[in-house]
């Protein structure tokens, strides 16, 4: 049997795309994983408590909550969900040819939603206080009560982390920006916004060592030529880069300088017909499970185009 369409991922991209595809009769066949990317079913949203900023939950909703109500509407709306992880896949054959650890299935359609996974710099207190303080969204969470009005603490310097710090502001106190080196990557005019902003401290030539606090995070551990410093941070976010999951492509689809698969400008076309690619596998921007869920509609729709030819 010829698969119709092969979802391989289970964050809010996949998701979508499953519930659009299975709408148009084409049956899905979906791979969550076991773990992949070192991340639950789910992708990144089932390592965040607390979601306020995805639509038609004004109070706010769990993430691994929102993650189990999307998978249940994807299989309410007729996909088939699979939890194993795809391990290699061939685009060179028509159909391809989708491999995991137990089965082998042909597809005439592959949709590529593995996401990206947080980098993250392995210091003390980091897994016991992951959520309870660390994050590696400032957007996603740094609008939530426990960081309004309080210390915050961001690690990086190029863009991302300048915008994080930037962004921070408009709820905490005062924002550290940590930098290893004694400059920023970032652009002269993200530069500038965040050493003339009278509540941005910039640490240079400083590393965060170590996380600390009981039941949430209370204060980092800064070094800075051997030198140990313990500030006050009710948040420490990281802004080091992503790390598209892509090994498994094996190099056939064309990817960008940072690893995220290349699409068409407006569309989720990849360069091998009849596989798209939706969510943060794609998009180093904006990386919002708003966005992810948006892009998956249209690798589905596109898909549906393709089959339809």
């Amino acid at each position: 049997m010829i698969e119709s369409v092969v979802i391989i991922g289970s964050g809010p991209a996949a998701h979508t795309a499953a519930i659009y595809a299975a709408r148009a009769q084409h049956r899905p066949l979906l791979f969550e994983g076991e773990m992949a990317g070192g991340v639950a079913a789910g992708g990144q949203l089932t390592t965040t408590t607390e979601v306020e900023n995805f639509p038609g939950f004004p109070k706010g909703i769990g993430g691994p909550e929102l993650m189990l109500a999307m998978r249940e509407q994807s299989e309410a709306c007729g996909t088939r969900i699979l939890t194993e992880t795809v391990t290699q896949i061939d685009l060179s054959t028509a159909p391809f040819v989708v491999t995991t650890p137990y089965r082998t299935v042909s597809a005439r359609s592959v949709i590529v939603s593995t996401g990206a996974t947080a980098k993250r710099l392995g210091i003390t207190g980091e897994d016991r206080l992951w959520q309870k303080g660390i994050s590696a969204c400032a957007v996603c969470d740094g609008a939530l009560p426990m960081f309004r009005q309080k210390p915050l603490v961001v690690v990086g310097g190029g863009d991302s982390a300048c915008e994080e710090a930037t962004f921070l502001m408009k709820y905490a106190s005062h924002v550290t920006l940590v930098v290893r080196k004694n400059h920023l990557r970032a652009s002269k005019v993200m530069q500038d916004r965040v050493l003339q902003h009278p509540h941005i401290t910039v640490a240079w030539e400083s590393e965060v060592i170590e996380a600390n606090g009981d039941k949430r995070l209370e204060s980092v551990t800064l070094s800075k030529g051997g030198q140990r410093q313990v500030i006050p941070a009710s948040g420490l976010f990281y802004a080091i880069g992503h790390i598209p999951n892509t090994a498994f492509l094996n190099g056939q689809l064309a990817c960008d300088e940072m690893g995220y698969i290349v699409t068409t400008p407006g569309r989720t076309l990849t360069n091998v017909p009849g596989v798209f690619a939706c969510g943060d596998v794609q998009d180093h921007r904006y990386r919002q499970a708003i966005t992810a869920a948006g892009s998956g509609c249209m690798a589905a729709l596109d898909a549906d185009a393709y089959l339809g030819h």
